[in-house]
């Protein structure tokens, strides 16, 4: 839902439905290579929260906080405010130092803008919902190029991802991280554990560096990866990972953004650059949520189906 902020405001107060949230610091500088300011970062947040909220909706929130913009200091932040609204939700997660912390949820607007509010620019949710934070609904690749490889060797690797895919009739989403590579998603049933969603992910990636090794690498250790590969990530499946979320603006001088993409696009080719804060609201108003397969009950995939 789209919020209004009135532009000459340094703090104001916006109503989401019936739940009020004050919003603060909107004159800061956030992107100084394009005078966005934190209110712009908010009114892009508000006019995507449609298609944005139900990919966050249930599941604990990383929060990785920019107090300062892009260029200054940020920090990782899991424990919810104690400062909260009464209505913000949160996800109590046990960890194995013996620590439960209490994770924020974005479950509608309100507490989707209130994350953002802290100084969020990119959005780190679970894979995993809170009723069962052990069982992943999705398993997938971070492909990220080794240099002096670059973003076309990302598509071209997304291709071949999507070939032994498609061979074994499992259907995949893929959408750019905003920053150099390209995130693959593929929608699983709830059975299996995070441990096991990480070991068929890395025996994937694996066979796809000895069937294309001239292109691609499995290697997580970046001083042992090959130059000119890209990288199929597996390890961002492990327990307590998260990956920058559909939508998702990232911290980059350009504002680019997580953007889900059709597999048409990507034979075709598309640049980065293409998905921005400004370019996005746009893009969605005509084509809808491209990632919204992911969230069917009906689109998932028993993991047996990769064994």
């Amino acid at each position: 839902m789209a919020i209004e902020i009135p532009p000459d405001a340094e703090n104001c107060e916006v109503r989401c439905g019936k739940k009020k949230i004050t919003l603060t610091n909107l004159k800061k500088i956030f992107w100084p290579e394009l005078g966005k300011t934190k209110r712009d970062l908010l009114l892009y947040y508000g006019a995507l929260a449609p298609v944005l909220v139900p990919h966050l909706k249930d599941r604990a929130m990383v929060m990785k906080r920019y107090p300062n913009g892009i260029h200054d200091e940020f920090f990782f932040m899991k424990r919810t405010p104690a400062h909260r609204p009464e209505w913000m939700r949160t996800c109590s997660i046990e960890h194995r130092s013996g620590n439960i912390i209490d994770f924020p949820i974005a479950d509608d607007s309100a507490s989707l803008l209130w994350i953002v509010n802290l100084g969020c620019i990119d959005l780190n949710p679970w894979y995993a919902r809170c009723d069962d934070v052990a069982r992943p609904d999705f398993l997938h690749f971070d492909l990220d190029p080794v240099p002096p490889a670059g973003f076309p060797e990302v598509l071209h690797v997304s291709l071949l991802l999507k070939k032994f895919l498609d061979e074994r009739k499992v259907e995949s989403y893929p959408k750019t991280t905003g920053s150099r590579g390209v995130h693959v998603y593929v929608p699983i049933q709830r059975d299996p554990v995070q441990k096991e969603v990480w070991r068929v992910a890395k025996r994937i990636a694996s066979e796809l560096a000895k069937a294309y090794p001239e292109s691609i690498t499995s290697e997580y250790r970046v001083a042992h990866r090959p130059p000119g590969r890209v990288l199929v990530d597996y390890n961002q499946n492990a327990w307590g990972r998260t990956l920058a979320s559909v939508y998702s603006l990232r911290p980059r001088p350009e504002a680019t953004v997580s953007a889900p993409v059709t597999w048409k696009e990507i034979e075709r080719g598309i640049s980065m650059s293409d998905f921005t804060m400004d370019t996005m609201p746009a893009r969605v108003a005509k084509l809808g949520d491209l990632f919204k397969p992911v969230l069917r009950p009906g689109s998932r995939f028993q993991l047996e189906t990769l064994q």
